[in-house]
Order: C-alpha cells, then sequence, then structure tokens
C-alpha cells in the first residue's frame, strides 16, 4: 500500500486559501458590494456634516482609511520592491483620491447624492464607449447615457458651485479608474498593497486641506467614532472590492459597469438621506440599468 496515498488526500482536501476564493466568486459580484458601500459610506458623512466640516470629514475619511490599510496590509513593505514606474502611478493615484474625496464631498453638501453620482458616472462612459465595438454595447450605452442625462437634467438648479465640484470629481474619477486598472495589473493582494500605499500618500496629500476642520471630531469620541465607520465603509470596502474586479474585468466592461453608480446613489438617497425622487429620476435610474443589462462583455 502507497503510504503517500493518505498525505496526498490531505492535501487534496485542503481548505482553499483566501485568495483562491476571491478569484472564484465572480468579479461582478465585488462590484456590487463596491457599488453600495460607495455611496454608503457618503450618506453617512452628510449626515456627519453637520457636526463637522465638509473638508475635515474628507480627511477624516481618507485618514482613518489608510490607518486601516497600514495594520492590515503594512503596504510599506512593498514599496521598496517595486519599479520606479510603478511608484510613480501609486503616488498619482494617492493625488487623485485626495483630490477626488475632498470634491466629492464639496458636491455633496450642495447637491442630491443621486444627481452626484449620476454627474460622476459621464467620464467613465467615455472609457467604456473607448474600448465596445458591438452594436449591442453601442445599444447598451445609449441606454446608459440617456439614463445619464434624464437623472442630471432634473436636478438642475441655482448651484453652480456644487455642479462645478460634481464635474471635478466627474474627471477624477475617470483617472482613478485608470490609475486603479494600472495597479490592479499586479493581481488581487498586490493590487490592495498598492492601493493602502497610494491612501497612505492621499492622507498626507490632504491634510492641508482638512485637518483644520477636522480638529472638532478629534475632542468627541462618537464624533472619531463615526468617521472611521465612514472612511472603512466608503474607502476600505468599495476600493478593495474594486481592486479585486478591476484585476478581472477589462477596464472597458468596468467603466460600463459603473453606470450603476447613479441608481444605488439614488436607492441609498432615499434610503438613509430621505431624498425622494421624481418620476422622471426613477425612468433614468431604469434606463441606466437597462443599459448594464443589454451590455456583453468582450471575450
Amino acid at each position: 500500500m502507497d503510504a503517500t496515498a493518505p498525505a496526498a488526500r490531505r492535501t487534496n482536501l485542503r481548505e482553499p486559501a483566501p485568495a483562491d476564493v476571491a478569484t472564484r466568486l465572480p468579479p461582478h459580484a465585488f462590484f456590487v458590494v463596491s457599488a453600495v458601500f460607495h455611496y454608503l459610506g457618503p450618506s453617512f458623512a452628510v449626515l456627519l456634516m453637520s457636526r463637522v466640516g465638509v473638508l475635515g470629514v474628507a480627511w477624516l475619511r481618507i485618514a482613518s482609511a489608510a490607518a486601516v490599510f497600514a495594520m492590515w496590509r503594512r503596504p510599506w513593505r512593498m514599496i521598496r520592491h517595486v519599479a520606479p514606474a510603478e511608484r510613480i502611478t501609486i503616488v498619482a493615484l494617492g493625488v487623485v483620491l485626495a483630490a477626488m474625496n475632498s470634491v466629492f464631498y464639496e458636491a455633496i453638501d450642495r447637491l442630491p447624492l443621486g444627481t452626484v453620482g449620476a454627474i460622476e458616472f459621464l467620464g467613465p462612459i467615455a472609457l467604456a464607449a473607448a474600448g465596445i465595438r458591438t452594436g449591442r454595447n453601442i445599444a447598451a450605452l445609449a441606454l446608459a447615457v440617456a439614463g445619464v442625462c434624464v437623472l442630471t437634467d432634473v436636478r438642475i438648479a441655482a448651484q453652480p458651485l456644487g455642479y462645478l465640484f460634481a464635474f471635478a470629481n466627474c474627471a477624477l474619477f475617470v483617472l482613478y479608474v485608470v490609475l486603479g486598472h494600472r495597479i490592479a495589473a499586479a493581481g488581487g493582494t498586490a493590487g490592495v498593497d498598492r492601493l493602502g500605499a497610494a491612501m497612505l500618500v492621499a492622507a498626507i496629500a490632504a491634510l492641508p486641506i482638512g485637518i483644520r476642520q477636522a480638529v472638532p471630531a478629534f475632542a468627541n469620541p462618537l464624533l472619531l467614532g463615526a468617521a472611521i465607520g465612514v472612511g472603512i465603509s466608503s474607502s476600505v470596502i468599495p476600493y478593495v472590492c474594486d481592486q479585486l474586479a478591476m484585476a478581472r474585468l477589462p477596464r472597458a466592461t468596468f467603466a460600463l459597469m459603473l453606470s450603476l453608480l447613479p441608481a444605488t446613489a439614488t436607492i441609498v438617497g432615499i434610503i438613509v438621506l430621505r431624498q425622494l425622487p421624481t418620476a422622471a429620476e426613477l425612468g433614468g435610474v431604469a434606463l441606466v440599468v437597462a443599459g448594464v443589462a443589454v451590455h456583453k462583455a468582450p471575450a
């Protein structure tokens, strides 16, 4: 009898490693989780803004996420071994994250969450168009664009500064998708490590503009705890899920799936912030979701 057979059977029966589980789950599952938390955290931040300044909340979100990544992934161990060009990408992503989060919070302080979510998608849809070649996918884009236009038009109001911040956030979100895909090319956990390093850069980059307004939270444990919760739900969970999805989805497919964000923003706005949509807004959300349903990923 072969004495190595039991050992071989035990080897075959080992529990799969966490990384194996992550690769076995469909990448769309990670995207759905990201889409939910992408606006769930900011909706709580809107409530926190009544006690802490907008830029202070933005910095607390970034800093708490950076602290979580530092304790969890210790990204400084990785940064010593990457190529100089990759370090530039990580630093650039960190600066983009700092600016994107700051202007996003300035926007949602002035505009409904669903409106900001709709505008945020206008840039990524151009990325989707760049990688789409079939008539079916062109139709999907047309439906999604129509939905975003409806969602945007029905909320136009006398808030020019709010729209300026919203469109700035849109441009920065495009850069986030492009740079995020670059670091995701390293693979699931390696991409998360690079994301952690970028978040540390973001916390430093946003420090000068956010620390003054963030100071009151340090004297109130309840506010500080709420800010940490916003950071985890806004920047840790969705960004990690983005990395796991980006590593396995083409950039065009990921960009088009971002059209779900106006829908999730509207739903979260209803549940958390009591921002009830009009019939036209619900029609826009339906068009966006229809576009995602029609879209077919490239082989």
